[in-house]
């Protein structure tokens, strides 16, 4: 499916205007892609395992294999030209394939976290929350009227369609297949609040003006002081769950009986068809481990994880919960960016005045035994996912993209070959790596693979690791694999990665058409598992931000590039997240350690 929304200026000012001159996402060349690919594999295999694998390219190049190819490749570069892909071939396939028709839960497998730095002058959640919200509305209105113009790079500007997702929008669970709606925002100003694993709602704007920071604190502290104690059938629960587990107690709520139902029904528009939803937590988290755990995974109650969340604690520290299926981080990246930041410069209009405003509205839900059983069962699952995972934080202060840029070196490829260095300590062999790279400047653009693993990192990681090697050595393999990564990642943001070709070609192959030798090689797989997924996003404004690993035996791995500092979140199925945290410390440590050697003429062995 192509994920389409609009906003209130439908296409007609800035950041949607330019739509449609993007240019279409291009279908790579087979052997390019071929070549490229086998590459890819040589570090993970041995020679045994890499002779197979040359075979089977060799069969996808001009053998047995390639006939069936090349007709794939033509299916793949017909679909592309086909009006209905809309200038992306890849685009409804994989939002299918990678989002709406994946059945685990959202959290910890789609969402995403950040974690604000701290406002001194905010030290309450409500009003922390008050004044973001209040930014927000600003942004929500430059997103809405298109004023804000659109991310840019060397070659123009980028895709903006997800930007319309960002407010008023939900995620739909549906069984097989998730669906994603957006509300009117003319006629849904009205914020929902989680607080005590239950829902409240009032609205942003009274009598056609929005409400001031001042308000909306007053009517955040009303919700708080009328809670009454945590609710112990919190509905929001159930989105914690398996989609097809949370489809089938969607219908469950929708089919209470007396009327229940159709007061259920309005219960979950009205959350669905919100701002957003803040959640008000009622604890005080302190470490930035503890920030992120309620962050990445929160209780389990108190969230409603189909939609976007600002997450606030009672402490004033706050964060950002996203929910991935309708859009990538840049966009959300930007939105709290600028939230942060002008809140800090002082550039958001807060109001002033307090009126009298009607009460907060609790959202009420009918339950029966049934609903009831399934939300006891949502929770059961939850924590017992949540136990199964680990986290550590690295937020070393030692250097940033500063000193990196003065060893003129690309500050990602630095902190990728860092990575690859610490995992190798950890393990004695590299891992296949997954570096997400953006391909918005193509139409409905997403991600594509920078697979960090190279034969040149491989070859790095041992000279680091090596007692005979000299400082010259080590550098001359650093620099080769830098330069190697370079390469990869303007290839994957130019859309000439491999991984998103492959999956196109597959998928068009026909009912008994046979499965070519390259896909059912070893390497296919194996060269795609990726034990270390990583990202990049960097904000000053950010103390760490992080999401969930995607395979069971590898780790997640945010980091942020800051001016004078690297922030790393590691995440596991209790793989020892805080080991690789060391490894990773070390190996940015002896980085830096090597460039000053070499600068001082002081190398050795």
């Amino acid at each position: 499916m192509l994920l389409k929304a609009e906003t209130l200026a439908q296409g007609k000012g800035a950041l949607l205007g330019g739509q449609a001159s993007l240019p279409a996402l291009p279908v790579p060349a087979l052997e390019q892609t071929f070549k490229k690919y086998l590459r890819s594999t040589q570090p993970h295999l041995d020679a045994a395992a890499f002779k197979k694998t040359e075979q089977a390219v060799q069969a996808a190049l001009d053998g047995g294999d390639a006939a069936l190819f090349k007709e794939l490749q033509a299916r793949l570069e017909a679909r592309a030209k086909d009006s209905a892909s809309e200038g992306n071939w890849l685009a409804s396939w994989w939002n299918e394939a990678a989002y709406m028709g994946y059945r685990d839960p959202v959290v910890p497998y789609v969402s995403y976290f950040y974690a604000h730095a701290d406002d001194r002058s905010r030290r309450t959640g409500t009003k922390r929350a008050a004044s973001q919200l209040k930014a927000m509305l600003q942004f929500r209105r430059l997103v809405e009227s298109e004023e804000l113009t659109p991310e840019k790079t060397k070659t123009g500007p980028m895709c903006s369609a997800s930007y319309p997702w960002m407010f008023n929008s939900c995620r739909i669970p549906v069984k097989d297949m998730d669906q994603a709606t957006k509300a009117d925002p003319r006629s849904n100003n009205h914020l929902v609040v989680a607080y005590g694993g239950r829902f409240y709602e009032f609205d942003l704007v009274h009598s056609g003006e929005e409400l001031s920071a001042q308000e909306i604190e007053s009517q955040l502290e009303r919700i708080v002081a009328n809670a009454g104690a945590p609710e112990s059938k919190p509905v929001g629960a159930l989105t914690s769950d398996n989609r097809d587990k949370w489809a089938a107690a969607r219908d469950a709520l929708l089919a209470v009986g007396n009327g229940g139902g159709e007061k259920n029904k309005a219960a979950l528009a009205r959350i669905e068809s919100s701002v957003i939803v803040l959640a008000l937590d009622a604890d005080s988290p302190t470490t930035i481990e503890e920030r992120s755990w309620a962050l990445w995974w929160g209780d389990g109650k108190n969230r409603f994880y189909d939609k976007q969340q600002l997450v606030v604690s009672a402490n004033g520290k706050s964060g950002y919960m996203g929910e991935h299926s309708t859009m990538d981080g840049t966009p959300t990246l930007r939105m709290n960016d600028f939230v942060l930041s002008a809140l800090a410069a002082n550039k958001i209009d807060l109001g002033s005045g307090s009126r009298s405003l009607p009460t907060p509205k609790a959202i009420e839900f009918a339950l029966d035994a049934n609903v009831e059983g399934r939300i006891a069962d949502s929770i059961k699952a939850f924590e017992e996912l949540k136990a199964k995972h680990d986290l550590a934080v690295l937020d070393f202060q030692g250097y940033g993209k500063g000193a990196i840029k003065k060893y003129k070196c690309s500050p990602d490829a630095w902190v990728q070959m860092a990575i690859q260095l610490a995992f190798y300590k950890m393990y004695g062999a590299p891992c296949a790596t997954y570096e997400s790279a953006q391909t918005r400047k193509f139409k409905f653009g997403r991600t594509e693979v920078i697979r960090s693993c190279s034969v040149e990192s491989k070859a790095f990681c041992e000279a680091m690791e090596s007692s005979s090697a000299s400082d010259e050595e080590r550098s001359q393999a650093f620099q080769a694999a830098v330069k190697q990564h370079l390469a990869y990642a303007k290839d994957a943001a130019d859309a000439q990665g491999v991984d998103r070709h492959l999956f196109g070609l597959k998928k068009l192959l026909k009912d008994g058409e046979q499965l070519p030798a390259l896909y059912q090689d070893e390497a296919f797989a194996k060269s795609s598992h990726w034990k270390l997924s990583t990202s990049q996003i960097s904000s000053e404004s950010f103390a760490a931000w992080g999401y969930g690993e995607v395979v069971p035996d590898g780790f997640g791995c945010a980091y942020a590039i800051k001016e004078n500092s690297l922030t790393f979140t590691l995440t596991s199925l209790k793989l020892d997240a805080s080991r690789l945290r060391h490894y990773i410390n070390e190996s940015i440590n002896e980085l830096r350690e090597l460039h000053d050697r070499l600068a001082a003429g002081q190398s050795k062995l």
